[in-house]
């Protein structure tokens, strides 16, 4: 018994071409004869009375081997046969027929002249035609789908809840019924509009989603399950993709409409989330129309602009139709990255106004020739060196980075009359246990001092200096995300400092919008610290990371403690013990009430550290810092003996 199944699964060379030459030879034969018995109700005497067949079907089969040889339709491969195959189907056939029939026009005024007999009549054209398209074309469609039924039959397939049954959805279902590598079945869809609940969409049911889930999961041994709302609550989303962690399950999400190639929706654009996913929050709304006000028209400086926080702070400023951008940074690869991308992405291209300038904000002469050519109105400064582990064996670069480059663009603002300073700080800077930390209070406390300094002095139309200070950022450079998902590429160990540590975590968007945001706001002085939600245990990260890459752990990759780093916290704060907060109009965020610090006393301590660095003294540099910032205890490091020493002095 031949298995036809056996036979075109392991089909490896297509159907030679004069196999398919000869199938549609047979087939133009058919349906001439066949057309002749329709058009004469099978009354075959009447027929060889009236037409000499043999002469007819000859001039026929050859006028269409003659249409099939000059157009290829037998060139095609019948199991990827298409709209084109069809086309060329159409054009041969119909051309044929067009050609039997002018024949038969000539051949009848010829017999009229009394030689020989009618080839054929016009019905049998037609019907010919007719028989003849539709056999070729439906042969060949439906050896295509018996081979794609039969090979997909033998394909495991992933089995698919789509969470959505509006027409995000339901795009879904289409794209992957047409996936070429059939690897999908979709087993339901999930939706919680009771007018929808119990009904089918293009034959799959729809299932109330919140009651559903957990038994759909694993009553059918669900794979897969892909959000398809483009509005979906965050809450909803993290209940979703906790569930489905619970059970193994992957879980996906379709890209926003705009990004959809040439507008429609593709297999490989049905992305796995992300742990950005889980821990998001609700989109922030902002005070649009003050925003819009103090940066519209604006010529706005950004520092450290081709980092992760700087270019996200460029992207939306340029929503606001600044006059103009300027860009600054000293590293030259990542600013090149960063023209390259707002002078060609489609969401930018309308916007030309930017300044992209390699620069060192420690070359103060350099800075100045730039706020004199461009004349900012506002300053972002978001230049820093942030990764606490170098800064804490090189504190000698976070004091000439960190504290004397502060300084340098925080007197060039005032120099300059820039009407805003908006710093970018960190939450390290609280209480600081690292250089790093300590680094960023100390220009905290320069800014604060030197607003002041002309608050004090009653002129209001002074540089208002304004402080932001946050924790981590998701996928920021150097934050454990991107180092935990390079980890998990590379096959781990995923490598956590501490079973115990914790951080708290925000979107780069998310943050930046709330820089701008309490940058409209500020009135000078301020520090803003944003509402961070809930601290996370990084244990807890990388374990959710590791589920939703589809791995195991203690089976497919490990994770390994390796110690806390110098300088490293285990709990992060916002404020430390002698501050508190007020609240703003903005619900995320607050305003610390810090100490407030002499300028010149300051000044002079600030001038000191900077010279100290100069030296390369490592000691002798983190000794004044701690006597700037009193509250800087060392934790894990060697600079753990420096707090014994000041101790015994301060007794």
């Amino acid at each position: 018994m031949i298995n036809w199944e056996t036979i075109i699964i392991n089909q490896k060379k297509s159907i030679p071409r004069w196999v398919i030459f000869s199938i549609d030879i047979g087939i133009c034969l058919f349906s001439i004869c066949f057309a002749f018995m329709l058009r004469f109700n099978f009354n075959i005497n009447e027929i060889l009375h009236s037409y000499r067949l043999e002469y007819s079907i000859s001039v026929v089969i050859f006028l269409r081997i003659t249409a099939f040889l000059i157009t290829k339709t037998y060139s095609g491969i019948i199991r990827y046969t298409g709209s084109q195959d069809a086309v060329r189907i159409f054009v041969a056939v119909f051309a044929s027929s067009l050609t039997i029939y002018l024949f038969d026009i000539s051949h009848y005024y010829f017999f009229k002249r009394g030689v020989g007999l009618s080839l054929l009549p016009i019905a049998v054209v037609i019907i010919d035609f007719l028989i003849t398209l539709m056999l070729m074309t439906s042969i060949r469609l439906g050896y295509k789908l018996l081979y794609r039924q039969v090979k997909n039959a033998s394909i495991e397939k992933s089995r698919v809840l789509i969470y959505g049954a509006g027409q995000m959805g339901l795009i879904t279902k289409r794209a992957l019924d047409h996936d070429t590598s059939a690897r999908f079945k979709i087993i339901a869809f999930l939706d919680n509009d009771p007018s929808k609940v119990d009904k089918t969409l293009e034959g799959v049911k729809i299932i109330k989603g919140d009651e559903e889930l957990d038994s759909l999961i694993e009553g059918k041994n669900i794979d897969q399950v892909i959000i398809a709302i483009q509005d979906i609550s965050q809450k909803k989303k993290k209940l979703i993709i906790e569930t489905c962690l619970q059970y193994g399950v992957k879980v996906s999400t379709i890209p926003p409409v705009a990004k959809w190639i040439n507008g429609e929706l593709a297999v490989n654009q049905i992305k796995t989330v992300k742990i950005e996913d889980l821990l998001g929050r609700e989109p922030i709304e902002l005070d649009n129309e003050n925003v819009t006000r103090q940066y519209s028209n604006k010529v706005i400086m950004v520092t450290g602009a081709a980092g992760s926080i700087g270019s996200e702070i460029a992207r939306q400023i340029i929503q606001l139709n600044p006059d103009r951008i300027i860009l600054i940074d000293s590293a030259e690869t990542p600013l090149y990255e960063l023209q390259f991308e707002l002078k060609n992405d489609s969401s930018f291209i309308s916007f030309n106004r930017f300044e992209f300038v390699i620069a060192d904000i420690k070359n103060e002469h350099v800075m100045r020739n730039i706020f004199m050519q461009f004349k900012p109105d506002k300053v972002f400064h978001a230049a820093a060196y942030k990764h606490v582990p170098l800064m804490e064996n090189h504190p000698s670069r976070a004091i000439e980075n960190n504290v004397l480059g502060t300084k340098i663009i925080a007197d060039l603002a005032v120099e300059f009359n820039i009407s805003k300073f908006v710093m970018v700080s960190t939450d390290k800077a609280v209480n600081p246990t690292n250089v790093m930390g300590a680094s960023k209070r100390i220009a905290e406390i320069y800014v604060q001092s030197l607003n002041n300094l002309y608050a004090l002095k009653g002129d209001t139309n002074y540089t208002k200096f304004i402080t932001t200070r946050f924790g981590n950022v998701l996928g920021s450079n150097g934050s454990v995300i991107p180092v935990f998902r390079k980890q998990i590429e590379n096959g781990g160990p995923i490598t956590v400092t501490h079973p115990d540590i914790t951080r708290y975590f925000m979107t780069i968007p998310e943050a930046c919008q709330l820089v701008l945001e309490a940058g409209a706001m500020g009135k000078g002085g301020e520090i803003f610290l944003f509402d961070m939600g809930q601290s996370v245990k990084i244990i807890d990260l990388a374990r959710k990371m590791i589920k939703l890459s589809g791995l195991e752990e203690g089976k497919d990759i490990e994770i390994k403690f390796t110690g806390l780093r110098p300088g490293e916290k285990i709990y992060e704060e916002l404020l430390n013990n002698d501050e508190n907060t007020l609240p703003t109009h903005h619900p995320q965020i607050t305003i610390g009430k810090v100490l407030e610090y002499d300028y010149n006393e300051v000044s002079d301590a600030i001038n000191n550290l900077i010279i100290s660095a100069g030296n390369e003294d490592n000691m002798n540099i983190v000794r004044h810092m701690k006597m700037i910032v009193p509250e800087f205890k060392s934790n894990n490091s060697e600079y753990e003996i420096l707090d014994k020493e000041l101790a015994y002095i301060q007794k």
